[in-house]
């Protein structure tokens, strides 16, 4: 049974890939072109941008703090504020839950802290 359920997700995936893709380039404000551009990303046609998730970005020092550490602290804090984040702002505040709305508050302002402050200065290491 678990073999037909991973192979509906692998199947899942190449038609999505193959049948679903947007052949189109991303359209992004000129205003956060110029702004990445700053920061050094100047490829900006894909969904996610290469220069910063890509194979040969992991192993470097913007890379490192970008994907593992980040990835370490996604984990940390949704273990640590008891459910993820659309598992806080979708179900528990439906529910009015007082936990949810300090852990959603919380992860707002550590969504603008993280991109207004902190990413910038890992992208210009």
């Amino acid at each position: 049974m678990e073999f037909i359920f991973v192979a509906g997700i692998f199947l899942g995936g190449i038609i999505a890939t193959q049948f679903l893709a947007n052949i189109q380039p991303v359209q992004i404000n000129p205003v956060l072109a110029a702004e990445l551009s700053g920061y050094g990303i100047t490829e900006i046609t894909e969904l996610v941008p290469a220069q910063l998730f890509s194979w040969s970005n992991l192993f470097t020092a913007k890379g490192l703090i970008m994907i593992v550490l980040g990835g370490f602290l996604v984990g940390f804090g949704t273990r640590y504020a008891g459910g993820c984040t659309s598992g806080h702002a979708i179900m528990g505040l439906s529910t009015l839950q007082l936990p949810s709305l300090i852990a959603t508050c919380c992860f707002m302002i550590g969504g603008f802290l993280m991109a207004n402050f902190i990413l910038p200065l890992i992208l210009s290491l």
